[in-house]
């Protein structure tokens, strides 16, 4: 098949985030033109079971894909990038939301010219409130970003930057989610050492986190104006702050994004 018959996506790697994308996608535009590759038949099975999408051979997917998109672990890329490269020229689009790898590394793996873009979404894709950040590696034009960023849209907001800051992103709102979790899975024991039952708990910290984001989103007021706006002085939340500031809550987060940061730098260099 040519280039010119080459329709659709392809999703190779049916994993968290490519099920999360997949999901996002078919609820905003049906299944028709999206095409799964995954290497164990039993997932296969399970998301043309789930979804509706055809499961088929990498081969198969770059003969009918025009975008290709590449949801594997960053440790898998290399294994992927050698069995892709026979089947994609310059004709197809190459989006990869492998967690630290640079565009040059994927693109010196595949035939010249190939364009591809890179991309740092994260799994509230799975609800379509993702954040997904794009950056063009040599190969990719205006319209492969526009092309890329229609498709990530259909699962939230997306943003455009260099891909210098690719690893700053992929620590702060890649990872971003497991760290809201986390912090949410303490809020909810606090109230469970209270005395609350736990499903009181999690609904009280689930529905003020969600109204403390809307808030942030919609107001555009600092987050430390809101915060003070929530203080009165002497009582409870201050006092809240005063353990959450001694305990340098504040600096372990800084410290974790700046770990995180580090371990993306880490996954970007190509270990072959």
């Amino acid at each position: 098949m040519t280039a010119t018959g080459r329709r659709g996506l392809a999703i190779i790697g049916g994993g968290k985030i490519g099920e999360a994308l997949l999901s996002g996608l078919i609820r905003r535009g049906g299944a028709d033109g999206i095409l799964v590759v995954e290497r164990s038949p039993e997932r296969a099975a399970q998301l043309t079971e789930r979804y509706g999408v055809p499961a088929v051979e990498l081969a198969d997917a770059a003969a009918r894909a025009r975008v290709l998109l590449l949801a594997v672990k960053p440790q898998d890329i290399d294994t992927l990038l050698g069995l892709v490269a026979g089947h994609v020229d310059d004709g197809h689009l190459v989006v990869s939301v492998a967690a630290g790898v640079p565009t040059k590394r994927i693109e010196a793996a595949l035939p010249a010219g190939v364009p591809v873009v890179r991309v740092m979404p994260n799994t509230p894709a799975l609800v379509d409130e993702g954040m997904s950040v794009l950056s063009a590696g040599a190969h990719a034009g205006e319209q492969d970003l526009d092309e890329a960023e229609a498709l990530l849209a259909a699962v939230g907001q997306v943003r455009r930057v260099p891909e210098a800051q690719q690893d700053a992103v992929t620590a702060l709102s890649g990872s971003g989610p497991a760290y809201f979790f986390y912090l949410v899975e303490a809020m909810v024991d606090a109230g469970i050492l209270l005395g609350l039952p736990r499903a009181l708990a999690a609904d009280l910290i689930v529905q003020t986190a969600l109204g403390a984001a809307v808030m942030m989103r919609d107001t555009g007021e600092h987050p430390v104006q809101l915060r003070e706006a929530v203080t009165s002085p002497g009582g409870t939340t201050i006092a809240a702050i005063r353990e959450l500031e001694r305990h340098g809550v504040r600096a372990a987060l800084i410290a974790a994004i700046e770990a995180a940061h580090s371990r993306s730098v880490e996954l970007g260099v190509d270990k072959a």
